[in-house]
Parts: structure tokens; sequence; C-alpha cells
């Protein structure tokens, strides 16, 4: 296993990379205790002209002010209150890419993710939908700016990847508020995976 390079997200397109990141491993050593899954299912934001990303038209807050720093550091918001979700920060300092973790098959820790979901037993739902990624990693609002090159919090390739076949590219999930840019076919999933959210095929 080896953790992805800082060069692998400082590349301009987002969609390669949101992409390429099936496969491969999130990994988060919190307190001690170990846990890692296999990315399933991603979603590209396409920075300040992306009507569904939080930078749309050079947006920039303290909430989203990470976005515009350098690739290679977490982006995790509160949606509606309740769900923590993880975003990959892109491209260089000043261009607001990103990627969502929407999916992930766990690989490591299955016991602690299962009691971090306050859940009786293992199922698919553990790591299924980006709200439960970061759940089952014990990822949080206060991971917001670490880097993914730390040694408790980053993302690994151990040589696995898909064929091309396998994966599906699809509109973003949620995103009816973005116009036609909800539309795009910015989501990337692997096919016939239990652990992929919402709608599994081409739409």
């Amino acid at each position: 296993m080896k953790k992805l390079s800082a060069e692998f997200y400082l590349r301009t397109n987002v969609l390669a990379i949101a992409e390429e990141l099936l496969g491969k491993l999130l990994v988060t050593r919190f307190g001690g205790e170990t846990t890692s899954g296999r990315i399933v299912e991603t979603e590209a934001y396409n920075g300040v002209t992306d009507k569904a990303s939080h930078a749309f038209g050079g947006r920039n807050t303290k909430r989203t002010g990470v976005m515009f720093e350098e690739g290679g550091v977490a982006y995790v918001y509160l949606c509606y209150g309740i769900h923590q979700l993880f975003n990959v920060v892109t491209n260089t300092a000043g261009i607001p890419h990103a990627v969502l973790i929407r999916g992930i098959e766990p690989v490591e820790g299955k016991e602690l993710m299962v009691e971090r979901m306050k859940k009786k037993t293992f199922d698919h739902t553990v790591g299924r939908g980006p709200g439960n990624v970061a759940k089952a990693l014990g990822i949080q609002t206060a991971h917001t700016g670490m880097s993914l090159q730390s040694p408790e919090f980053f993302i690994a390739d151990d040589g696995m990847s898909y064929p091309e076949t396998s994966i599906i590219k699809s509109p973003r999930i949620g995103v009816d508020y973005a116009g036609e840019d909800a539309l795009l076919h910015y989501r990337f999933h692997v096919k016939n995976n239990p652990y992929v959210s919402g709608k599994k095929t081409v739409v």
C-alpha cells in the first residue's frame, strides 16, 4: 500500500482525479485505531464555474475557504445539520476543485465502523452514501484542512483497479438546484457494487 503523492491532487482535471480515486483505499488512524475502505463512488465539483459547487462564482467563506487551498487536504462540511461529508480538495491554490467521496467498500476495522454507526451488525449500509463514509471512518468537520499526507488520514494505492467497463459515469445526486449543471456526468461509481448509493446505472 502506497500513499498517493501530493502531486496526484495538484492536477488540473478534477474529473480525471474523481475517476482515478475509484479503487483507492481511504484510510484513517484516529486514536490509534485503523479503519479503511475502498472508494467505489465519487463526485467531482469543478470550482467557480460549477453551479453545484460550494465555491461557485468564487464564493470564498469561512466554510469554503479550504477549497481555495493547495490540493491534497480534506474539506469536511455538515449537511442538513446532521451528516458530515468528506471531500478531497484538488488542483493548485486558488482553484477550488473538490471530489466528494460518496461510497466505500469497508476493508479494515469493520467492527469499529459498525460501532461508530451505532449498528448491531455489519451490512451494506456501512460506508454507503457520503454521510456513512464519514461515520464509518470517524471523519468529522474538525478534520477540515488536514493534509492527506498525514499518517492519520490518507488515501493509498494498493495496486487494485477497476476495469473501464466497470466504471459508470452519471449525473450527481441531490444537486437539482444547479440547473443545467445538475445534468453533467460528474459522478463516477463501480457497476453493481453494493456500497454505491443512489442510482447505480447511467441516467
